[in-house]
């Protein structure tokens, strides 16, 4: 029997929200993995700076269990909304850029942006927001460019036999982004892991070569 594969349903910048979701979740018998991302392999490795530490993972095959969860819980709490909730002053298309992007925003923004543009007598049903979810998986997906500076300079170590050689190789080689339906993508264009790949198995010849120099003596 295979383990199962856990991958990253949400992010939180602190643990108690996160334990929170854990606690919701295994109430209702879905399994969940809490870690910190802080130096994670399917980070940006682009140079963009980490917004939240705390993971909460579950299988994958779980990600639509655990999202109905979510969405009943938050539309049990939206009858005490408060009528001042920033929400209600968001434009249409504020909006609708959070049904867009619902893994940058709370379940409770989602669901309540739902109900907003629907009392203003906006299109909102089942097919928009399939296809919304669908349109925002394709742009995650896309591949990270401006990999240009990081690859000329794993060369460079590459070829010093340096070691930060080997990471960056292997980092823009092997390095994935987790979507938010939980399926695991490359974070770098083809073009760009080859490069990856070159300078790892460069390093790899060239680090342990130039060690080996190092270490002979000079004069017999």
């Amino acid at each position: 029997m295979n383990p199962k594969e856990f991958s990253i349903f949400k992010t939180f910048d602190n643990k108690e929200l996160a334990a929170e979701l854990a606690i919701l979740l295994n109430e209702h018998n879905i399994e969940t993995e809490i870690g910190d991302n802080s130096a994670p392999v399917d980070s940006n490795f682009g140079g963009s700076t980490l917004q939240y530490n705390i993971e909460v993972r579950i299988p994958k095959e779980d990600f639509k269990k655990a999202e109905e969860i979510l969405k009943k819980e938050a539309e049990s709490a939206i009858d005490n909304v408060a009528p001042d909730y920033y929400l209600f002053s968001f434009e249409d298309d504020e909006l609708y850029d959070i049904l867009l992007k619902p893994d940058e925003w709370n379940e409770f923004d989602y669901v309540l942006s739902q109900q907003i543009l629907k009392k203003r007598g906006k299109q909102v049903d089942d097919e928009l927001l399939n296809s919304l979810k669908r349109q925002r998986l394709e742009d995650l997906a896309k591949p990270e460019g401006g990999q240009t500076a990081w690859i000329y300079a794993g060369y460079f170590f590459a070829l010093l036999g340096g070691f930060l050689g080997l990471i960056i190789g292997y980092l823009l080689w092997k390095s994935k982004k987790t979507l938010p339906n939980g399926e695991k993508v490359y974070s770098y264009a083809a073009k760009d892991r080859k490069h990856g790949q070159n300078i790892f198995i460069i390093s790899v010849i060239v680090f342990p070569v130039l060690l080996i120099i190092r270490t002979l003596p000079i004069f017999d």
